[in-house]
């Protein structure tokens, strides 16, 4: 039988990768010490050096809880083929951090890889209602995926560690079309899928939870890990009726705490058990100023997910 653990992840304390999204800067004890007491056995890594960036000293901090390291957020620019050095050396970096930190762990944690989300004007500008015109051409596809593939075979071969690719709003993949022409033009040996249940509700356009099981069958072969975020169906059409930028709306209350948006999470539960997935879901709540403890919102989510099965 397999089994699914539930982690959490250092954004969901309001460490944030964007610049003006960041919650209370909360220290990264403090922060491991109340995702355990939440009842989280995991935990991504988070910004590189908000967590010691020595493996010794940071599976110390992870052992003493009991906590398993899941994954970590690298982003590139990889619609730049000049960024795409520098966005291997950033990852190898990450990714023998991640490796010698685990070794001899139950769960292997992956290689997060992401555009430079929020450093385009136009995709920022329109998350949530992308049109086809403003993605990318034939070129400017074979660079990212070329970057991609670049990245997690340099991340493959010297860490022994796999690289999911996060779909994310406001990055140049987003759209259920975008993130398949990526898979198309990758090879689906070297880079998975890390499916986001709350950026793929809201990147599709979709104001209902269906999509996010749509999408999961639609990726199923390319799924590697999972994030659990939940996508406030109103406030995502209100951001969208009113042209609200990603920010904007994400500062509104778009993510919110699991089982009060329309994410159907007992069913996508199902689902993957019922596909045999293994391992670790991670949630991610964006917890910032003025929506309350991390700490209490994190609680929550985790009573919500016990509630579903997990």
């Amino acid at each position: 039988m397999t089994t699914i653990h539930v982690g959490n992840a250092p954004c969901s304390w309001g460490t944030l990768e964007f610049a003006g999204l960041e919650g209370e800067r909360i220290t990264y004890p403090r922060m491991l010490d109340e995702l355990a007491a939440t009842g989280y056995t995991g935990t991504e890594l988070g910004d590189w050096g908000y967590m010691p960036t020595d493996a010794t000293a940071l599976r110390a901090e992870l052992d003493g809880r009991g906590l398993s390291l899941t994954g970590a957020f690298v982003p590139v620019t990889l619609r730049d083929s000049a960024a795409h050095a520098s966005g291997v050396a950033d990852a190898l970096r990450v990714a023998r951090l991640l490796a010698a930190a685990s070794v001899g762990a139950e769960t292997r944690p992956f290689l997060v890889l992401a555009d430079s989300n929020g450093g385009d004007r136009v995709r920022t500008a329109w998350a949530g209602r992308v049109r086809p015109d403003q993605g990318f051409g034939p070129d400017e596809w074979r660079i990212f995926a070329r970057g991609a593939e670049a990245v997690a075979r340099a991340v493959r071969d010297e860490t022994g560690l796999r690289t999911v690719f996060h779909h994310h709003c406001a990055g140049f993949v987003e759209t259920p079309t975008e993130i398949a022409a990526l898979l198309e033009m990758t090879d689906p040996s070297l880079l998975g899928l890390v499916f986001d249940t709350g950026h793929y509700v809201y990147g599709s356009g979709a104001s209902d939870g269906a999509a996010a099981l749509a999408g999961l069958d639609r990726f199923v072969e390319r799924i590697w890990y999972v994030h659990f975020k939940d996508c406030d169906p109103q406030i995502a059409t209100q951001a969208r009726a009113e042209g609200l930028d990603y920010f904007a709306a994400v500062k509104r209350g778009l993510f919110c705490e699991l089982g009060r948006g329309c994410v159907d999470f007992a069913a996508i539960t199902d689902w993957l058990r019922g596909r045999g997935y293994s391992g670790y879901i991670t949630v991610e709540q964006d917890v910032l100023p003025g929506m309350g403890a991390p700490v209490e919102s994190a609680g929550r989510n985790r009573a919500y997910l016990r509630g579903v099965g997990l």
